[in-house]
């Protein structure tokens, strides 16, 4: 019997999330609550429902379809109750709008697997493969190795998206089995990070040094939150740690943006952030990616 997860979302063809051209699967499940997450619908271990009040005609068609009572009308337009919501999926079934959507289904290892073999071709020319993220890939130690011994046995390369922190026992697995690990590091100040991610940042950087240790390839992704993370002491010492990991081949800046927004509302989840930070300048930016390069890292804005 193949290993299930939930998938929230399968981009094909992207060219970010690892080397080449690649396939991205998301599973859905995070330990971290980080207050800038721009894919709220990944935290989650269950599936959730979604209204996207611009696909919304205010047929009425589900508020007859939920059996909890949760949906109702207001100038033509759904309002759901979340407290009663139980994320059955009714409402979906009968929505031909597709404002109503379940996000988060059950696929096997196999199933993904199969769906691999028709970009093949493509990681095969540009070195690409598969990138397993979330959420946080390595709360499903069975399926992501499942996934991982399939897909190394067709010889497509196989890299991770990963917090760092470890939720289980056999998560570390997931780190060592992979070709390539995506690690987003977060912070460096423990009280920063605690109040920003919700855990403390002990154990993600205890992972950091394994993967070292280990000389397992790590591109690093390096969120850049105004006011959360920006401090010249918290950069300094990135700078620091990752000049003395010979395993880092690539460090890639990720600014602060809103872009994840919109996708709170959707979800019925209020924005952490609120209006508290803005985007870092060009200036800033510029910086950083110059601290970066002069300590001998390679860097990439975006990634």
């Amino acid at each position: 019997m193949s290993e299930t997860a939930l998938i929230f979302n399968q981009v094909n063809g992207s060219f970010v999330d690892g080397w080449g051209i690649r396939t991205t699967i998301f599973l859905k499940g995070c330990p971290l609550r980080c207050k800038w997450c721009c894919n709220p619908e990944g935290q989650g271990f269950a599936p959730q429902l979604r209204y996207l009040e611009a696909h919304c005609s205010g047929c009425g068609n589900c508020l007859s379809a939920c059996p909890a009572g949760a949906i109702t009308l207001a100038e033509g337009k759904v309002v759901i109750d979340r407290s009663r919501c139980d994320n059955c999926g009714r409402c979906e079934q009968v929505c031909w709008q597709e404002a109503l959507r379940i996000t988060g289904q059950p696929q096997s290892a196999q199933e993904v697997f199969q769906s691999l073999l028709r970009e093949k071709p493509f990681f095969d020319r540009s070195g690409g493969g598969l990138t397993i993220g979330g959420g946080e890939a390595t709360c499903f130690p069975a399926f992501c190795l499942e996934l991982i011994e399939l897909c190394h046995g067709a010889g497509i390369p196989v890299a991770i998206d990963s917090c760092g922190y470890m939720a289980g026992r056999d998560s570390f697995r997931v780190l060592e089995a992979a070709d390539l690990v995506l690690f987003d590091l977060k912070g460096m100040d423990p009280a920063r990070h605690r109040a920003n991610t919700g855990v403390d940042n002990a154990p993600i950087l205890d992972t950091f040094r394994r993967l070292t240790e280990l000389q397992k390839p790590v591109i690093v992704r390096l969120p850049v939150i105004p006011g959360h993370n920006d401090s010249p002491e918290e950069l300094a010492a990135v700078t620091q740690l990752l000049s003395r990991s010979p395993n880092v081949a690539r460090v890639d800046v990720l600014p602060y943006h809103t872009f994840g927004r919109v996708k709170y509302d959707e979800l019925g989840m209020p924005y952490p952030m609120g209006d508290a930070a803005a985007p870092l300048s060009d200036g800033d930016v510029a910086g950083l990616v110059d601290q970066l390069t002069s300590a001998g890292l390679r860097v990439q804005i975006g990634g």
